[in-house]
């Protein structure tokens, strides 16, 4: 993938629900395998175990697909609701409710004009929170991470962040993401596309090696 794909193309609808669709075929035999001690598992979510990330997940896609929104949907309040609601399901259970709204949320997404494209790249990084949790390599790249890319360089422009140039590693050309304000340079990043990943959603990147100037890493929190 070169950069292009992640500049100013029109919102392609369908590519949400591919991405959930594909994530789905990796993570849910991935999740059927495991013993039911490592839904315990802590993960990147501060006081969110394997389980309560897949429970939100799973709520969270259901409501996209039966078209749920109250007042509050997706607040902390809500998410903590949802994994109250499904605390006396099995951990598969729980999978299968992830299975069917990975499955059906892509067509929602689509009609969503944009407004829940978010909803889709969340997913992905939530299933990376799970992998990382399990101690799975490459837990925020895989061969979903172009699809996962191009979504967040769309999202990051129309939520007007910080202009960013991501020299990655392995990629042609740079990324592009944020929206340029016309008044000073485009940030700059030097480094892998799962550290960028992890900095664009809010989670660790200790240990990780990669330069950034001109903005701060909280700055680039998409989700926070």
């Amino acid at each position: 993938m070169t950069a292009d794909v992640a500049r100013e193309h029109e919102r392609d609808p369908e590519l949400p629900g591919r991405l959930l669709m594909a994530e789905r075929d990796a993570l849910v035999p991935l999740l059927r395998a495991r013993a039911d001690t490592d839904f315990e598992l802590r993960t990147a979510c501060p006081g969110w175990t394997v389980r309560a990330v897949l429970a939100h997940c799973s709520a969270a896609l259901m409501r996209v697909v039966e078209s749920r929104f109250e007042p509050d949907v997706f607040s902390p309040e809500c998410n903590d609701r949802d994994i109250a609601e499904r605390a006396g399901w099995s951990h598969q259970e729980v999978v299968d409710e992830l299975e069917r709204g990975m499955t059906e949320a892509g067509a929602a997404i689509a009609r969503s004009g944009g407004m829940l494209d978010g909803v889709a790249l969340g997913e992905w990084v939530h299933a990376g929170d799970v992998r990382d949790a399990f101690g799975e390599p490459g837990a925020y790249a895989g061969d979903r991470l172009p699809m996962a890319l191009e979504l967040l360089a769309r999202i990051s422009r129309e939520r007007k962040q910080v202009a960013l140039h991501a020299d990655v590693d392995g990629w042609d050309e740079p990324l592009v993401l944020g929206s340029a304000d016309g008044e000073k340079p485009p940030a700059r990043y030097i480094g892998d596309a799962a550290t960028l990943v992890r900095l664009y959603a809010g989670r660790s990147v200790v240990g990780a090696r990669y330069e950034l100037a001109g903005v701060r890493e909280a700055d680039l929190n998409l989700f926070g």
